[in-house]
């Protein structure tokens, strides 16, 4: 069985020819269509190229602008040419200037002979799937296209708004049935000549001429009128992102498309020399095959789909970082926010350190510096410890920061003085684990020496501070994991909650803890309370404190369960 290929061609002539070359060099038939936007010098040369070719010919150029009737023409002029001028040609291959054969010609001709009478069109009701991406689907056959969708954009989407206004629906020719499918096909001379010879077909012409994209529709649709046995699937293999474009091949997908066994493959990068060297050479034929099937790196196209939607987890990319909320995920790891700690234990970042294995920052936020463990200035990713730098965008900052130390878990310290525009985001992540001991902001204000009637604002000032991000936490929207307590609920037993702090940080190796952080000196608290009550102010973030008497832990280390 005679094999003969009609190329379409419009850019990377070199390419072309090399690709017409190599059909033509092993006995198939090649009839080449270049688009009549191309220079004619460009166009000579290629002619002039492949001149010492016999069986390969150049068919009447038209203008093949995307969406247009023009490829329809041009696949219709260079396949009637084939029928003519080559009788002994019983299949034609419709491939585009960037197609690459993937096995020899022996073993497309091989496959075809053992499927005769065959023809291999994708083609599936318009009524009945939903082919085309973020365009117009059946409405392409019922609506006229007079002007380019490329070019005249306004005049195409306000020509579509004034015939849905007024009802306008095109007529279907008596017995067609709207089909769509990939535009690369393989016919059987009988089927071709019968859509390109048929009593209809200026009747088709004429209705196809306003389609929208006719070149996914025209054949793809009379194939179900002339033809008796289809496979409605391609034998070239093209795959699309999830815009509708078709994803370009490069050097280092040579062991995907060999994966695939196809028998061509488009769209090829002109500047893949590795693709053509290995393909078009001699040796391509020893390599074992098997059937076709594409659906074997379907896996790795639907995986690219997705990363190219929604990234890698807590790295931001331009495809996502302009819109809001569009992130996978805010973060890339976990990590831990302490408030209260600090302020309740004397050096509580050493303690953690040593009890958890991990470095621990303090007041990532806090309103001079970012104090980054160690007291470094630059830290992991190069991030500085400039404040205008971090308030800049902040929730990049705490981005940055986890995806720069993946592996390594972050803990931080944070409190009502530290800048609070990170909340929101913190509050709906699911990477944040939040430890909350409310009211312990008093504890620094009663041990200092400030007049009282600073104390008092300052307390009011963070107070409600610290009521604003609980309110944030406990938000339905809230995605974080959140403890919290008040002072004095936390001191009846300290110990339990900072052994599910350390367990919850290394959930690996969980043991019980042999150390525990010395208490700062609550002598007096309880007066200092009443003594803000007494000024007017109101705490009520500190749970109950006796009014006399020191605290029951103040002073002392918090003993362990026995």
């Amino acid at each position: 069985m005679r094999l003969g290929f009609v190329m379409l061609t419009h850019t990377a002539l070199d390419r072309a020819a090399q690709v017409a070359r190599y059909w033509a060099s092993n006995g198939c038939p090649v009839v080449i269509h270049v688009d009549r936007r191309t220079p004619a010098a460009e166009h000579d040369a290629l002619r002039a190229g492949l001149a010492d070719l016999a069986n390969v010919r150049f068919s009447p150029r038209h203008v093949c602008e995307w969406g247009t009737w023009g490829l329809v023409a041009a696949t219709q002029a260079a396949s009637s040419m084939m029928l003519a001028e080559f009788p002994e040609v019983q299949r034609v291959y419709l491939a585009s200037g960037s197609c690459l054969p993937l096995r020899p010609v022996g073993e497309l001709q091989a496959y075809l002979d053992q499927h005769p009478r065959t023809d291999f069109i994708e083609s599936v009701t318009a009524a009945d799937v939903d082919w085309t991406i973020g365009g117009l689907n059946s409405e392409r056959f019922t609506l006229r296209f007079p002007f380019s969708w490329r070019k005249h954009r306004v005049l195409f989407d306000g020509y579509v708004r004034l015939q849905r206004r007024l009802g306008i629906r095109r007529r279907l020719p008596e017995g067609l049935v709207p089909h769509l499918g990939s535009q690369w096909w393989c016919l059987t001379r009988q089927t071709l000549s019968a859509i390109l010879d048929g009593p209809g077909r200026a009747a088709y012409d004429r209705f196809f001429r306003k389609v929208w994209i006719p070149d996914e529709s025209y054949f793809q649709s009379l194939v179900r009128i002339h033809s008796t046995n289809i496979e409605s699937r391609s034998l070239t293999l093209s795959k699309f992102d999830f815009q509708g474009k078709p994803h370009i091949f490069y050097d280092d997908h040579l062991q995907l498309l060999r994966r695939s066994d196809c028998f061509v493959a488009r769209k090829i990068w002109p500047q893949a020399d590795k693709l053509y060297e290995t393909f078009l050479s001699p040796e391509a034929a020893s390599q074992p095959r098997a059937e076709p099937n594409p659906g074997r790196i379907d896996r790795l196209f639907s995986k690219a789909v997705e990363r190219r939607l929604t990234g890698r987890a807590g790295l931001y990319m331009q495809s996502r970082f302009p819109t809001r909320e569009r992130e996978n995920g805010r973060t890339a790891a976990p990590y831990s926010l302490f408030q209260g700690f600090a302020e309740l234990f004397e050096d509580f970042e050493t303690w953690l350190s040593k009890s958890a294995g991990i470095r621990v920052h303090g007041n990532l936020f806090a309103p001079d510096r970012v104090q980054f463990a160690g007291g470094v200035g630059i830290y992991n990713g190069c991030l500085s410890d400039s404040t205008a730098l971090r308030d800049y965008n902040p929730r990049a900052f705490l981005a940055s920061l986890i995806w720069n130390t993946r592996g390594e878990r972050q803990c931080f310290q944070f409190g009502p003085d530290d800048a609070q525009k990170i909340t929101e985001f913190i509050a709906g992540d699911p990477n944040a684990q939040v430890s909350v001991i409310t009211g312990a902001f008093a504890i620094p204000l009663f041990r200092s020496n400030l007049n009282f009637g600073i104390i008092r604002t300052e307390a009011a000032r963070l107070q409600r501070i610290e009521s604003e991000f609980l309110s944030v936490l406990r938000a339905p929207t809230s995605k974080a994991r959140v403890r919290i307590w008040n002072l004095a609920e936390f001191l009846e037993n300290p110990i339990e909650p900072l052994q599910t702090i350390v367990d919850e940080i290394n959930p690996r190796s969980p043991h019980r803890l042999s150390e525990v952080p010395r208490l700062v000196d609550l002598t007096g608290f309880g007066q200092f309370l009443q003594n803000l009550r007494n000024q007017g102010m109101k705490p009520v973030l500190m749970g109950d404190f006796p009014v006399n008497g020191p605290s029951p832990t103040s002073g002392r280390r918090a003993r362990s369960k026995q």
